[in-house]
């Protein structure tokens, strides 16, 4: 993920061009008051990405997943989706 810093009177300025910035480029903002680093804004998918980074449950979820794919406990693709035809 890329950073920008823009100041908090910027933002005021600009509000729509930051917001449209943030989706791409998978850009998010630092936003400065009076010099100082304060706030960030980031998409809401970044922020259930981190937030689920943070989760123990989720942290084991995916081990298992790769314990699983690393014993070849996988299905084909078609197995999984055939019905849905």
């Amino acid at each position: 993920m890329k950073a920008k810093i823009v100041s908090s009177t910027k933002l005021r300025e600009n509000l729509a061009a930051v917001l449209a910035t943030i989706d791409q480029d998978n850009f998010f903002h630092i936003i400065t008051r009076r010099g100082k680093q304060e706030y960030a804004i980031i998409s809401l998918d970044k922020l259930e990405d981190l937030l689920a980074a943070g989760d123990p449950q989720y942290l084991e979820e995916i081990a298992e997943a790769r314990r699983q794919a690393a014993a070849g406990e996988v299905f084909a693709l078609e197995d999984v989706f055939d019905d849905l035809k």
